[in-house]
């Protein structure tokens, strides 16, 4: 069968191998794009990336259509992959490792990924069984190439959230080339389809820059910067909430006073240099630093009132609960990194690789911690024991919790890698091996983990384009500021890191359906995991335990129709269906608070074929929703217990959301050229309106739980997303 470019990733490994007999390598490649050797890894297009309808952000928003990836926050970029949480995932910007920011709680307070979609050249995604060079985390790997332009170029980009300003140009002898590029956002419009009385103020910057240097054929240096500020203001004034059944219909109304200011500033830069001296050896070396500075300052009171209806007459009934809470932060944390990493390549011959690479690293965390929450119900501050109506309560005032520490460590991390890649012929049948090995040694807690990895696949000479793959080996989650911080805002100098023991069986099968290319992808996983940290999921905040206690595993499938359903144009079904238990403290295994169940995603494109310059792009996605929806027992000191969980669960409702992209194509370089004078200036000029969540589902992203002090009974009140919004944006290129 004649392979299609467009349907295949994995298998141009194949399609290079040379036998002994053969002169030359035959590579079905594009010309620039990094040669990716992880069997696990899958390629996402870079302009589907750019052209997604997603708040988001392009890359995030595309992975989120994947089978193995899941969340349920749309204004977040963070995921969650094959169970895991969103700390369980490894980013790369050209092989260097990035990270986003710490103290995020919600997704209102999310910003721009540091992704930036227009620069970027190339995507890989692994969602497990990932090789040896990629580094310690027990759920996927990332990698983003950014492009190198070959010739001046202008683009932008303008919409009701924000706007882009991107150039690059090359000199003539194509040794230097730079691409910069810088983005603005503010989400306060979309905000505004909150169901909530609040004054928002977001506003969201960056700037990057990529620019490189060819002294000859042998040597190179590149240089990647990335600044960014991320300034999040928040005035609540009042918020109702209807809930509950139609038997007993719930209304929680809430009377704000105070705000809440939180400020992310990151700063990154990479120094790059390679040197290539024969076809088969290359070395680079890259010197890295990363500040992360971050502010969340809250004072929020708030007084609810907690009413039932009848529910024939919808009139309120006196059984009613009213209190008050404050909430106080003034959280400060500053994480410095910085370090090199060498790394070299030989290739003996077109069909085989040995690769090898040692880093060092120098960390800097500042953490001071003061937040805690006062709740009154009934003129009673809870939690306390409980006092008949007119008796007097002459306990001591007590918080519902407080967490207060302040940290300040310097350690260092060094870790290495060693694997060997091999293709080769089995007879008829065409074969790939990679098997490796990473160390890695953090002198914070004295640990050291070595992690063996391993991948092999087999396409058969059949008259079926089948290909099986098996991966799998010893991930770990090695420790960093969230895992090592116990819930009395201290760092844990004993804490370890969690183990994941994986293996994933995968097979690609490639065949023409209505005469056009389709690829469909079937994976099935285990994993067996100990030394486990429990935590809960707060919103999107993630709040470890501290304490190695806990065990579990994980299993699932994961299928996705890869293909042309309209001709010309990729597009994508994915269904997956997942499982992910702990045991903490050997109390019984119960779900994860990221427990996926069934999910049903897909990203389609369609043009109209009388009119190819009208497009149309649509993601949709129906996911069950988490078992996050459980509150956390206090003990006596007000930390959490995780006993909750082990009495009752409960879930989220199911999350589900449309998001339609509609664009019309003014100018282009194939079909669509400009005319006249001004716009003949332009290459591209395209109008599109982005419909968020187009059926207007209102989504639940957690829940607040409040106390009626008379019974004793938690409510659930939902903590609902955002509405439908229609964003205008105009996209140009110079």
């Amino acid at each position: 069968m004649k392979v299609n470019p467009k349907v295949q990733n994995v298998n141009v490994l194949f399609a290079n191998i040379e036998r002994e007999s053969q002169i030359q390598e035959v590579v079905f490649q594009k010309k620039g794009k990094p040669k990716v050797t992880d069997l696990t890894s899958i390629e996402i297009s870079a302009k589907e990336a750019q052209q997604v309808a997603s708040l988001s952000g392009g890359v995030e928003g595309l992975l989120k259509t994947l089978p193995s990836v899941n969340s349920n926050a749309e204004l977040s970029s963070q995921y969650m992959v094959r169970g895991g949480n969103y700390d369980e995932n490894l980013i790369y910007i050209n092989d260097i490792e990035i990270y986003r920011p710490f103290l995020i709680r919600n997704s209102l307070q999310e910003g721009l990924s540091i992704i930036n979609p227009d620069m970027v050249q190339a995507i890989n995604f692994s969602a497990g069984g990932f090789e040896a060079k990629y580094g310690d985390k027990m759920s996927s790997a990332l990698n983003i190439y950014y492009r190198q332009p070959t010739k001046f170029e202008l683009s932008g980009e303008v919409s009701l959230i924000g706007a882009r300003l991107s150039t690059g140009f090359a000199s003539k002898d194509k040794k230097l080339s730079a691409l910069f590029s810088g983005r603005y956002r503010n989400t306060n419009l979309v905000l505004n389809t909150l169901n909530e009385d609040t004054d928002f103020n977001p506003q969201y910057m960056d700037f990057q820059t990529y620019i490189n240097y060819k002294f000859n054929d042998k040597w190179d240096v590149s240089f990647i910067g990335y600044v960014s500020k991320n300034d999040y203001e928040m005035i609540p004034k009042v918020k109702e909430v209807d809930f509950g059944s139609l038997q007993a219909p719930l209304k929680l109304s809430v009377f704000y006073d105070g705000k809440e200011d939180d400020q992310y500033k990151n700063m990154m830069g990479t120094a790059t240099i390679n040197f290539k001296p024969s076809a088969k050896w290359k070395f680079s070396l890259d010197s890295f630093a990363y500040q992360n500075r971050e502010k969340e300052y809250y004072t929020i009171a708030s007084a609810y009132m907690l009413q039932t209806f009848d529910p024939i007459t919808g009139a309120p009934v006196t059984s009613y609960d009213v209190g008050g809470q404050i909430d106080h932060a003034r959280n400060d944390l500053m994480v410095k990194t910085y370090g090199a990493q060498l790394k070299t390549k030989f290739s003996p011959d077109v069909n085989t690789d040995f690769e090898i690479g040692l880093k060092f690293e120098k960390e800097n965390l500042q953490d001071f911690t003061n937040e805690w929450q006062l709740i009154d119900s009934l003129g009673y501050s809870t939690p306390r024991d409980f006092v008949n109506p007119g008796t007097l309560d002459a306990s001591q005032l007590r918080l519902r919790f407080n967490i207060a520490g302040a940290n300040h460590i310097q350690p260092t991390r060094m870790s290495g890698y060693a694997q060997y890649s091999k293709k080769f012929f089995w007879g008829d049948n065409r074969v790939f091996v990679n098997a490796g090995v990473r160390a890695s040694h953090w002198d914070f807690n004295n640990e050291t983990i070595i992690s063996p990895r391993a991948q092999f696949a087999v396409k058969p000479n059949w008259e079926m384009d089948m290909l099986f793959k098996v991966s799998g080996g010893i991930y770990y989650q090695a420790p960093f500021y969230k895992e090592i911080k116990d819930l009395d805002g201290n760092f844990n100098p004993n804490i370890k890191s969690q183990r994941s023991m994986q293996i994933i069986l995968a097979n690609d099968y490639e065949f023409k359906m209505v005469n056009r290319p389709f690829k469909l992808t079937t994976e099935l996983y285990y994993k067996k995991m100990d030394h486990l940290i429990p935590y809960y999921l707060d919103n999107v905040r993630i709040r470890y335990s501290g304490e190695n206690n806990s065990e579990g595993y994980a299993y699932g499938i994961d299928t996705r129709l890869f293909g042309e359903f309209v001709p010309g144009v990729d597009s994508w079904i994915s269904a997956s269906y997942a499982r992910v238990k702990e045991n903490i403290d050997g109390r019984g295994y119960i779900s994860r608070p990221t427990d996926p169940r069934f999910r049903f995603s897909m990203f389609y494109q369609d043009y109209m074929p009388k009119f190819p310059s009208m497009r149309v792009n649509l993601t949709l996605v129906f996911a069950n929703g988490l078992p996050s929806g459980t509150p956390i027992s206090l003990d006596g000191n007000g930390k959490p217990d995780f006993e909750a969980p082990y009495k009752y669960q409960r879930t989220l409702p199911s999350y589900k959301r449309v998001d339609i992209g509609l664009s019309k194509v003014f100018i282009d370089q194939k079909d669509n050229k400009a005319r006249g004078a001004v716009w003949s200036k332009f290459k591209e000029l395209t109008l599109g309106v982005q419909i968020f969540n187009a059926f207007n589902i209102s989504n639940t992203v957690a829940n607040q739980w409040v106390n009626d002090v008379s019974t004793g009974y938690n409510y659930p009140v939902p903590v609902r997303l955002t509405g439908r919004f229609f964003n205008v944006k105009l996209e140009f290129k110079l």
